[in-house]
C-alpha cells in the first residue's frame, strides 16, 4: 500500500480548500493528458488513412501496425518491443530448451548461412553435415541473403516431418540432404576436466540449464584425477535469459543469502532474490571468465558470486545490461510484449547498467596496441550495452570505462589457444584464487530508490 506524507493540519478551512483544488487539479490534469492521447491516436488514423490511399504501392496494413506499435516500444530503450503470434511462439520455443529442427549451429557469413558444427546425436550429424559446409537451398528455395533468423525459423519445424537442404562444401559439387526433423535439446552447458581443475561453461540461460549444471558439476567432479584445486566458470558470450535460472545456477555456489534485487518504477516495487542453501563446492576456489558479450543473466551471477566474494571474475568488462524484462502475452492471436519492468541490482546494491561488471583481474583474449584503441572504441560502441540507442542511464552515475590496453594480455610468443583461460587455470593453482571466509554472510542491505 502506498504510503502519503501529509503536511500539518492548520485548520479545517484550509486543509478542506486545499484538498479541493488538489483534486481538481490532479482531475484536470489527468483529462488534459487524456485529450492528447486522443488527439495523438487521430493523428496516427489519419496517416494510416493516406498511406493506405495514397502510397504509392498496396501496403501490408497489419505489418504497418506492428511496426508502429514495436517502434513505439523501441523509442523507451532497445529491449522493449513487441512481439508478434510467431515471434512469441518463437522466443517460447528459445527459452524451454528444446524445439524440433535438424541439430546444426549456424552462423551467417557474407550472406551465407555458414555450419558452426552438427550437435552429437542429432540428424544433421547422422547426415554427415560438416562444420564450414554453407547451406543455401531449404526445400529447393534458396536461402541465400536472407536473415540468420529467417534461415533457422525455416528449418526448425514439426518434429517428424523431412526437410531438404543444399549444401556447399569445398572441393565438392552442391548436393541435396534431406533430413526429418527431430525434438533437439541443445545443451547449454558443457564441461570437461583441465587436469586438476574442472571447467564449466554455460552458454545460455534457458529453463534447463540449472538442470544441465547439476549434471556437468557431478561430472566434472568424477573426471577430474585426484583432488580439484578449484573450478572455472565459463560466461563468456553467453547472453542471459531466464533470471529464474540465473538465480539457481548462482545457488550452486552459495550457501543463501541475496543474489540479486529488482526495483521498479515505484519505490515499493522491490523483490529480493536469495539463493537456496546449496553450495557444491564449499572449500573449492571458483573463478568466473566473462568479456563483454556476457550479458544480464550472465552479469547477474558473475556479480553475486563477486559482490558474495565467492569467486575471482576474470576477464574483461562485460555488456552492461542491468535491466529486466517481463514478457506479458496480449491473448490469442495478439503476441505478446516485452517490457522492461524494473533495473536489478547486485547484492551489494550496485547497478551494472551501462558501466557492466569489471573483472577482479583484467584479461585480454587477443594482443593488443595502441594502435588497436581506434578499432577496440568502435567494437565496444558496436558491443555494449551504453551504446545502444535509447538505452537506459545508470541511475548511480557509474560510467563505463573507456577502451584500454589491458596491463594483462597475451604475450607476442603466446601459442596457445585461451589465454584468458590459461591466466584463470593459474589464479586457481598458484592459490590467488581462495575462497572468502566470509561468503555465507549476508550482504549489504541495497538503498531503496525513492
Amino acid at each position: 500500500m502506498r504510503k502519503w506524507l501529509l503536511a500539518p493540519v492548520l485548520g479545517a478551512g484550509l486543509l478542506g480548500g486545499a484538498l479541493g483544488v488538489s483534486a481538481f487539479a490532479v482531475t484536470t490534469g489527468q483529462a488534459e493528458s487524456r485529450a492528447e492521447t486522443f488527439r495523438q491516436l487521430e493523428l496516427f488514423a489519419e496517416i494510416l488513412a493516406r498511406v493506405q490511399a495514397d502510397y504509392v504501392t498496396e501496403i501490408d496494413e497489419t505489418a504497418s501496425i506492428e511496426a508502429s506499435i514495436d517502434g513505439m516500444l523501441a523509442s523507451l530503450d532497445p529491449h522493449s518491443s513487441y512481439l508478434n503470434p510467431d515471434e512469441f511462439r518463437d522466443m517460447q520455443v528459445q527459452t524451454s530448451g528444446e524445439y524440433g529442427g535438424l541439430g546444426i549451429e549456424v552462423t551467417a557469413q557474407d550472406g551465407f548461412v555458414k555450419v558452426v558444427a552438427p550437435m552429437d546425436g542429432t540428424p544433421a550429424a547422422r547426415a554427415g553435415v560438416k562444420s564450414g559446409d554453407y547451406l543455401t537451398a531449404i526445400d529447393g528455395v534458396s536461402i541465400v541473403g536472407l536473415t540468420l533468423n529467417d534461415a533457422v525459423k525455416q528449418m526448425r519445424g514439426a518434429v517428424g516431418t523431412n526437410i531438404t537442404i543444399t549444401i556447399v562444401r569445398d572441393n565438392v559439387e552442391p548436393f541435396d540432404v534431406t533430413l526429418k526433423r527431430e525434438n533437439i535439446r541443445p545443451e547449454s552447458v558443457r564441461h570437461r576436466a583441465e587436469g586438476d581443475v574442472g571447467y564449466v561453461r554455460i552458454s545460455t540461460f534457458n529453463e534447463r540449464t540449472a538442470e544441465g549444471l547439476d549434471q556437468a558439476l557431478a561430472a566434472v567432479r568424477k573426471d577430474v584425477k585426484g583432488n580439484m584445486k578449484g573450478l572455472v566458470l565459463d560466461l563468456r558470450d553467453n547472453p542471459g535469459g531466464l533470471l529464474d535460472q540465473s538465480i539457481e545456477v548462482s545457488s550452486r555456489f552459495l550457501n543463501g543469502g541475496e543474489v540479486v534485487s529488482t526495483r521498479g518504477r515505484r519505490p515499493e516495487d522491490i523483490e529480493r532474490y536469495n539463493a537456496r542453501r546449496g553450495d557444491r563446492f564449499p572449500n573449492i576456489p571458483v573463478v568466473v571468465l566473462v568479456n563483454n558479450g556476457s550479458a544480464s543473466a550472465a552479469e547477474i551471477v558473475a556479480g553475486a558470486l563477486q559482490d558474495r566474494g565467492r569467486a575471482k571474475v576474470v576477464g574483461v568488462t562485460t555488456f552492461g545490461k542491468g535491466s529486466v524484462q517481463t514478457v506479458i502475452p496480449l491473448g490469442p492471436q495478439k503476441g505478446a510484449m516485452r517490457l522492461t519492468t524494473s533495473r536489478y541490482y547486485t547484492p551489494s546494491g550496485r547497478s551494472i547498467q551501462g558501466s557492466g561488471i569489471e573483472p577482479d583481474v583484467e584479461v585480454a583474449a587477443v594482443r593488443l596496441s595502441d594502435e588497436d584503441i581506434a578499432d577496440l572504441q568502435k567494437r565496444v560502441a558496436r558491443y555494449s550495452e551504453s551504446a545502444l540507442p535509447n538505452a537506459l542511464a545508470n541511475e548511480q552515475g557509474v560510467e563505463r570505462k573507456a577502451p584500454h590496453v589491458p596491463a594483462n594480455m597475451p604475450p607476442a610468443d603466446y601459442k596457445g589457444e585461451d589465454y584468458q583461460l590459461d591466466k584463470a587455470l593459474e589464479l586457481i593453482r598458484s592459490g590467488n584464487a581462495t575462497v572468502s571466509k566470509t561468503m555465507a554472510a549476508a550482504p549489504a542491505k541495497a538503498p531503496v530508490a525513492n
